[in-house]
């Protein structure tokens, strides 16, 4: 008989309580038992950046990492970013730019370019470039999503309106 103990974390801002084998997938449990789907199964090896989330406030890419590496911390996905029906300023600036194309690895960029922007509030191109490097897009939409990252910078600085 295998037992689990309740593993507590934060989950965009609330807090989670669940009750499933502590070795569980965080993107399972993100998707399947919280039913938020911003963080996409792509590798399942932690390569391609598809199912990136914020922990704690740094990317981490939650398809190896299991739940109970989460506990007593605080998860943001994509679904969580917006505020008040205000979305954050990355995410309006992939609309703006329109930097999807297929949008598969869309969650993967906000996430990571999210993370940077908390830790370096001015990054310069190369900086974003760097960050950018390990996530995948098959669509080869990079000269947009360098727009939309350059765009997201303008926008968290306050730059533009």
């Amino acid at each position: 008989m295998h037992t689990t103990v309740p593993i507590a974390f934060y989950v965009n801002g609330q807090p989670v309580s669940l009750d499933i084998a502590g070795d569980a997938p965080l993107l399972n449990v993100l998707r399947n038992d919280l039913c938020l789907n911003g963080p996409k199964f792509g590798c399942g090896l932690g390569e391609c950046g598809a199912c990136t989330v914020l922990i704690d406030g740094v990317a981490a890419r939650s398809c190896v990492i299991p739940l109970a590496g989460v506990a007593r911390r605080a998860v943001i996905t994509l679904d969580g970013l917006e505020r008040d029906g205000t979305l954050d300023p990355v995410q309006q600036a992939f609309i703006d730019e329109q930097g999807a194309q297929c949008g598969y690895c869309m969650n993967g960029m906000i996430m990571t370019l999210k993370a940077l922007l908390l830790r370096c509030p001015a990054p310069t191109e190369q900086q974003i470039r760097n960050e950018l490097d390990f996530n995948l897009c098959r669509c080869g939409t990079h000269v947009e999503i360098m727009r939309c990252a350059l765009r997201a910078v303008e926008l968290t600085r306050g730059d533009v309106a």
